[in-house]
């Protein structure tokens, strides 16, 4: 899953996401309240603007990234995912949820023109990130970056998600397939967990799954009335950060190749890979940030510009998408309605239908 990170609390009521982006309000605690757990070997949190409903806020979240664990966790043998992978070749019927997650992966699948494929759990396995390494799994901690594996297949890989098939009951997947869909499963977690706790309290909430944030409801209360949620965008300590406002009901991704890394071969790879040739991409971007409507196209748009490489930042300029990469050498480019450094005007704004305005993700 691309972004992943832990939230920690931060100063004056506000509170941070340490890996892919911190975030926070500048209300005062006594109008916010947050509760922070581990999930996924990443920091989960949830913040409302109503103090009494966290507890039933955070029964909530647990509630919705527990049933998307069992979905589609590639970790864990009793998953649905995991029990019907031998038999997709033949066909297998699917619960509602689990569409729900294949269908929002086929959506970043076609905003990126391919670039997300949720047909990559052999690729990832083959890499060394599969079921097989379940424990201790990933340990998100900086290492230095390396080049990608240098050998490349000659012809590019067939994309696998034109070739899935998913009719009124039946998903079929050609053998020789697998599907991983941590690419996009963390984004629609936070999508669907601020839904479901917005729903059912009535309160603005923040959530974040390793990084990936989602909002619903109101902003918490600032003087002049309702507000907006202040994040911290940085990735490892020693990156550029930057403070933003974003908008109630909006959400922020970002993917990195700093963090969950691994060996494989003696080389140092990392968990976005390049559908064409099924490996990491080459990592020009330290980081990528997206703000978007949904989490599912920030964190499409965010793990897209990683598989591009420098040709992701003319795209989502002509494309509108607010966005913010970080280079190798730490260097800042910003995209679309991306706030200057030296300012804080807000993210998706002013009625803005949205704040990632592109075909990819």
């Amino acid at each position: 899953m691309a972004g992943s990170g832990r939230a920690a609390p931060g100063a004056a009521g506000t509170w941070t996401a340490e890996h892919t982006s911190h975030a926070g309000n500048t209300a005062s605690p006594d109008n916010t309240a947050r509760a922070s757990w581990t999930v996924w070997e990443l920091e989960a949190s949830v913040t409302v603007t109503d103090p009494e409903l966290l507890a039933a806020a955070e029964e909530a979240v647990r509630g919705v990234v527990a049933a998307i664990d069992l979905a589609c966790s590639r970790f864990r043998e009793d998953s649905e995912l995991m029990m019907g992978q031998s038999r997709m070749s033949q066909g297998v019927g699917v619960s509602p949820l689990f569409r729900l997650l294949l269908e929002r992966a086929l959506d970043a699948a076609r905003l990126t023109g391919g670039d997300v494929d949720p047909t990559l759990g052999a690729e990832l396995a083959a890499l060394g990130h599969g079921p097989e390494w379940q424990r201790p799994g990933l340990t998100s901690i900086p290492v230095p970056l390396q080049p990608a594996p240098p050998r490349r297949p000659s012809v590019p890989r067939a994309p696998g998600w034109t070739r899935l098939n998913l009719d009124a009951s039946t998903l079929t997947l050609p053998a020789g397939l697998r599907l991983d869909l941590g690419a996009t499963a963390k984004a629609v977690s936070a999508d669907l967990a601020a839904a479901a706790v917005h729903q059912a309290l009535g309160c603005g909430v923040l959530i974040s799954l390793g990084g990936d944030l989602a909002s619903a409801g109101p902003g918490p209360r600032a003087d002049s009335g309702p507000g907006q949620w202040q994040v911290m965008v940085q990735d490892l300590p020693a990156d550029p950060c930057q403070q933003v406002s974003l908008a109630p009901g909006f959400a922020l991704a970002t993917s990195s190749t700093q963090k969950r890394r691994w060996k494989h071969q003696g080389t140092e790879v990392h968990h976005i890979l390049d559908p064409r040739f099924g490996l990491p991409a080459e990592p020009v971007w330290r980081s990528v940030t997206v703000a978007a409507p949904t989490c599912l196209e920030a964190n499409a748009f965010s793990t897209a510009a990683v598989v591009r490489g420098f040709a992701a930042v003319d795209w989502f300029r002509a494309e509108g998408i607010a966005a913010r990469l970080v280079d190798g050498r730490g260097r800042v480019v910003t995209t679309g309605d991306w706030p200057a450094d030296n300012g804080s005007p807000s993210l998706a704004a002013g009625g803005s239908s949205h704040a990632g305005g592109g075909r990819r993700g």
